[in-house]
């Protein structure tokens, strides 16, 4: 239960450096471009999706033959699953809403998505691996 719990906050650490620096530092003009974005977000439901997206993730992990190869494991499972969300966010978000540039969408979404689910594959990684006996 213990690497369950590191795991999962693992996950909801990664995605909130990777997301906030994005949305409010480095991307902060990219995002207040985009009208259908409300200036003050509903953080507690960002955290609750972060929660629930991190507990499927650990819980997946746990229970495959990714495991088997530890930290490497956690980081390839992390990329398929972070693949499948992203994908939807690059792409399909960049078609169906007014973003200000397409091109610039998909790249800042693709680059951001890829690096917060690396460093969610290796914090995941790292809370479930086993110590030598």
């Amino acid at each position: 239960m213990k690497r369950h719990l590191l795991s999962v906050l693992g996950y909801v650490v990664a995605t909130f450096a990777t997301q906030a620096t994005s949305h409010f530092a480095v991307n902060a003009d990219h995002y207040a471009a985009v009208a259908h974005i409300k200036s003050d977000p509903i953080i507690p439901l960002g955290l609750l999706s972060m929660l629930i997206q991190g507990t499927v993730l650990s819980y997946v992990y746990a229970n495959s033959r990714f495991q088997e190869k530890g930290v490497w494991g956690a980081v390839t499972l992390s990329w398929m699953l972070g693949a499948f969300l992203v994908s939807y966010i690059a792409l399909a978000e960049a078609g169906k809403y007014s973003v200000p540039d397409v091109a610039s969408w998909i790249a800042i979404e693709a680059v951001v998505g890829f690096l917060q689910y690396s460093l969610a594959g290796l914090l995941v990684g790292m809370a479930h691996r086993t110590r030598p006996a």
